[in-house]
Order: structure tokens, then sequence, then C-alpha cells
């Protein structure tokens, strides 16, 4: 495994829309292993691949839930419910912290690694992580949503 250079907001590839992921294969496998190492050493919760330059539809989030470590590949979120405002911040935003409205609830569907169609329905940090790190699929970062931003410490 390999660390990955985290792209900095102002990055052009973090402004982009993702194309799908065509096909899994060892290639795909291994930058999921990837991105999780980075992940892991960069204390985070979530990665998606234009994080690391790489303009395609693919997310690494491990909350230290029940879920352990999550690899969504092509994920969209199928259901929304209710909204909670809360702290958040981002590998591409060093020291910058923003108060950021996500829905409380969501479903997400996605393939894993294995191609097989999976389905995860979160709340909390989870959902919040999900809407999160698939908003970087969408070119979008959470400075661009949050209601306040500041820097420092997460307060």
């Amino acid at each position: 495994m390999a660390l990955l250079d985290i792209k900095k907001a102002g990055d052009p590839v973090l402004k982009e829309v993702c194309a799908p992921v065509e096909k899994i294969d060892k290639q795909l496998k291994k930058l999921m292993d990837d991105m999780a190492e980075t992940m892991y050493e960069s204390n985070g919760v979530g990665i998606a691949a234009p994080q690391i330059g790489k303009a395609i539809r693919l997310v690494v989030i491990d909350c230290q839930d029940e879920h352990g470590l999550l690899e969504l590949i092509n994920p969209v979120i199928t259901f929304r419910e209710g909204t909670e405002t809360d702290t958040e911040g981002c590998l591409s935003v060093p020291d910058i912290y923003g108060e950021v409205e996500r829905a409380a609830k969501v479903k997400v569907e996605f393939l894993n690694r294995r191609g097989k169609k999976q389905r995860v329905t979160a709340t909390g940090l989870l959902a919040r992580c999900i809407q999160h790190e698939l908003d970087h699929l969408e070119g979008q970062l959470f400075i661009d949503i949050a209601q306040s931003i500041h820097r420092g410490s997460q307060a």
C-alpha cells in the first residue's frame, strides 16, 4: 500500500463532477486500499477519489462504528430524512471547520469491491460523512455550503 497525495482546495480536480467507475479490477482495488491507508494516516473518517486526484465515483469511509471500512463504488443516496447542523472539516481544507446542515438520515446504494450491490442506512456521523464524501463526487466542498466557517481546532 502507499500513501497518496491529498489535493487541497483550489486544485481543479476538486471541482470536477466525477465519472462512474467502469470496471472493478486489481488497479481499482489497490487504489481503494491506498485511499484507506491515506485516510487512516491523515486521521480522517472518509476520503473521496477526487481528493487524491482521480475524478471517479469512489469513496472510502470508516467512522469506527459497526460498519467498519466502507468502500463505496458509484454511490447514490436514495433517501434523505430530517436535518441536522454540525461541525465538519476536510482533509482537502486543513485547519478550516464549518457548520453544515445535512440530512439526519440517509440511505445509500453502491457497489462493493466484489461488484455486489449494497445498501446502508445511516444516521449520525456516518450519515454526515456519506453526504460530505458524495459532495466531493459532484465537485463540491463543505466550505461551499457551510453556514459559517472558522479556523483552528474543531469547536
